[in-house]
């Protein structure tokens, strides 16, 4: 799918998530975590591959969320997995229109190392 067709789907508003803060949400058929980074929005698999914790949940620094169950951490811009970069969890588009948040249901391409889907 282009990026002109893309669909987006609406989740919050961009005050239902402060700063340095994360929420789950459905997004097609997918749990994504949404991050704001300083005002800068993020979305991942919500599910950590290990063993299927809410990365939503997950302590935010930087660029880093760290696994609440076991402490794997991914970074937020990328999905990779930090101790080893070349392993990928899904990221996906977001964009704000107005005062909105969306994210696409389908996950940006990635190169080898999908720990995911």
């Amino acid at each position: 799918m282009s990026a002109s067709n893309t669909q987006y789907h609406d989740v919050a508003g961009v005050d239902d998530i402060p700063p340095g803060s994360s929420k789950a949400f459905k997004v097609g058929e997918r749990m994504v975590a949404v991050f704001n980074r300083d005002g800068k929005w993020f979305a991942i698999d919500d599910m950590c591959p290990h063993m299927g914790a809410s990365l939503a949940d997950g302590h935010l620094d930087g660029r880093e969320v760290t696994c609440p169950w076991h402490a794997w951490s991914f970074d937020i811009c990328d999905g990779s997995w930090c101790d080893n970069r070349a392993l990928k969890i899904d990221t996906f588009p977001v964009r704000v229109v107005g005062d909105r948040i969306e994210v696409s249901a389908e996950p940006n391409p990635k190169a080898e190392g999908d720990l995911t889907h």
